[in-house]
């Protein structure tokens, strides 16, 4: 996690020199940049002879309006996916809208290095240019702190700010998802998905995949102090998982990242890039998506603003929303599907009564155990502006160095506490200090693990502010809202001491700077996390999937909103329950397997696929 803006000028003078040359990386001349000049219609599209849809638009006006066989709103995680998989059939067309600009500047990932080069992800967490920049209601339970939450606004969504670590979560969460009512999606069923859209390096085998677009790779620095980390967890008593996504999740070792050929590689890289060229795929930005049409219970299109003109699209099949947690239920109550008693307060006239849309918000707290290191070996230097310049610069050249890593190379899953059954606990290792989101630079020779909870039962909600599309709506994610919660924080804490406390850490360790000697007791500890825990950028469940039958329900489990007809939600808040690890990975699993569903296609399955059990559960390790 380098702060690297003092390179931008370097960069900006060495592409000068490129782009004065007319010559892009893959050879192209400058020209064939530029969009053409005059189109009649969007790529794809064909004129919707369709009569009067709406009291407020015309015949001639419907007749003048674009249609597809698919609009897709979001190309986030789960958005660039269907893009891909959508279109592979040629005679259905799709329209993807972003409300974000395009991941490149002049298709050029060395102009764009805020968002391709691993080392920078602080700096669009940071800012509000590729990022919604969120913020929750004062949380009651921690000291009436208002919470930060990134999330992507830009191709590739959240994929294109996040720090690229790729965890599946845990074979439990799937097959819990199927006893919670999502029928089919249990882990004989996810992990052919997981495998489809996979390309790791180390190459295929019963759970890795081998040939998706996805790659996969693990850390290159090979730094002492992640060789640290995992071997004092065995020291303290854990296992080294050799692949925390494939038989064994619990243990510590090395994480696998979305990091490819030095440069991140999220879905608009994998999925929606290398695809636009497809006659019959549309992708358009800067389109805020303000509301779903319908006719009746049926979605007929979306109605968006783009360069400050409101336009209409109209959907032959489906509208598909992808915006995430917060902007897919948003989206759904600003278009009359909701909790009646919430829409009509707002004036907003109720297509579909949902009490579920908006609810059932779940997320995961984190916090930083911070220890001063006693050797010049984090990655302090790094952040000072000349070894920033020429970490730059060899990544701008070659993408290789420090630069082409977020670093977070080790980490790894634990259960808390004797009699659970699957890890709870999940670390993730960094040779450096994080201050404030990276918002401040770090202040010494330091290094920390992020640690916290995996399945906690606060539970929040969120809904609309208003009717604008352009306010942001009100989060409450009620945090350590529990006694459960508190209690495993506290274990969090303790446990995390044990590890940096093991004998691998001798050679390197100096005082505790965070929490410090001064937090010792339940109490003391209780009241740092209330100060310090933040989100780890994992909202998930507000469109909970489920059966029909469930009222909190707000999609089937082949992801159609219930009560309604061509429209489905596909993205992090039909989770029914969030999973044991980081959010990217299942997301993407979900649009594999949605779009099989979509196409009608049989389901993937691998049954029998075998997962790790701990041989007792009477200790905790």
């Amino acid at each position: 996690m380098l702060r690297l803006a003092p390179l931008a000028r370097a960069g900006a003078q060495w592409m000068g020199a490129q782009i004065t040359r007319g010559v892009l990386e893959d050879g192209r001349g400058i020209c064939t940049w530029l969009p053409p000049l005059f189109s009649a219609l969007p790529r794809g599209a064909t004129f919707n002879a369709r009569s009067a849809r709406n009291s407020s638009t015309s015949t001639a006006a419907n007749q003048n309006t674009p249609s597809y066989s698919y609009v897709v709103v979001g190309a986030g995680s789960a958005g660039c996916v269907l893009a891909n998989r959508l279109s592979e059939d040629a005679h259905e067309s799709v329209l993807l809208l972003e409300a974000g600009p395009k991941d490149m500047l002049l298709g050029s990932v060395r102009l764009s290095w805020k968002i391709h080069m691993p080392a920078a992800l602080t700096y669009n967490l940071c800012d509000d240019k590729y990022n919604w920049h969120y913020h929750t209601l004062p949380q009651a339970h921690m000291d009436e702190r208002v919470m930060y939450w990134p999330r992507g606004r830009v191709w590739g969504g959240s994929s294109s700010l996040n720090a690229m670590v790729y965890i599946r979560g845990h074979a439990e969460d799937y097959d819990r998802w199927q006893r919670e009512g999502a029928q089919g999606w249990d882990y004989q069923h996810c992990l052919p998905y997981f495998r489809k859209a996979q390309s790791h390096e180390l190459g295929e085998d019963r759970y890795r995949g081998g040939s998706g677009p996805l790659h996969v790779s693990r850390g290159k620095t090979n730094h002492p102090l992640h060789q640290a980390f995992i071997e004092a967890g065995q020291q303290a008593g854990y296992p080294f998982a050799q692949d925390m996504n494939g038989l064994q999740q619990e243990g510590l070792g090395w994480m696998d990242m979305t990091v490819h050929k030095g440069k991140r590689w999220s879905t608009a890289s994998a999925y929606l890039r290398p695809v636009l060229s497809r006659p019959n795929l549309t992708a358009e930005v800067r389109c805020l998506t303000t509301r779903v049409l319908f006719e009746g219970k049926r979605a007929v299109g979306v109605e968006y603003t783009q360069n400050g003109q409101k336009k209409k699209v109209f959907a032959d099949k489906e509208v598909i929303l992808s915006g995430g947690a917060i902007n897919s239920p948003q989206l759904l109550m600003l278009s009359g599907v909701g909790n009646a008693n919430d829409l009509k307060p707002l004036g907003i006239p109720v297509v579909q009564h949902l009490p579920g849309v908006g609810s059932n918000l779940q997320d995961h707290l984190e916090l930083y155990v911070q220890q001063q290191c006693s050797q010049p070996i984090t990655l302090y230097k790094a952040q000072k502006p000349h070894h920033m310049i020429k970490i730059g610069l060899e990544w701008l050249s070659m993408f290789t160095g420090y630069g082409a890593t977020a670093h977070l190379e080790s980490g790894g899953f634990i259960r808390g506490r004797p009699g659970v059954t699957h890890p709870d606990i999940q670390f993730h290792f960094l040779p450096s200090q994080v201050i404030d989101h990276g918002r401040v630079p770090s202040k010494m020779e330091a290094y920390q693990v992020h640690v916290g909870p995996m399945r906690s039962t606060s539970v929040g909600w969120m809904k609309l502010k208003s009717a604008n599309p352009l306010d942001h709506p009100i989060i409450q994610p009620n945090y350590l809202s529990t006694e459960v919660d508190v209690s495993e924080f506290r274990q969090c804490v303790k446990l995390s001491r044990e590890i940096f406390a093991q004998r691998a850490f001798q050679p390197y360790r100096g005082p505790e700077l965070q929490p410090g000697p001064g937090v010792q007791t339940d109490a003391e500890i209780d009241a740092f996390v209330r100060r310090k825990a933040d989100s780890a950028y994992h909202p998930s469940c507000t469109c909970k999937m489920g059966a029909p039958s469930d009222p909190a329900a707000v999609v089937d489990p082949d992801a159609r909103v219930l009560g309604l007809e061509g429209i489905r939600v596909v993205d992090a808040s039909i989770m029914p329950s969030v999973v044991s690890g980081n959010l990217n990975a299942p997301t993407i699993m979900m649009a594999e397997k949605a779009a099989d569903v979509i196409r009608g296609r049989p389901a993937l399955v691998d049954p029998g696929v075998p997962v790790y059990r701990p041989a007792t559960l009477e200790t905790q390790r």
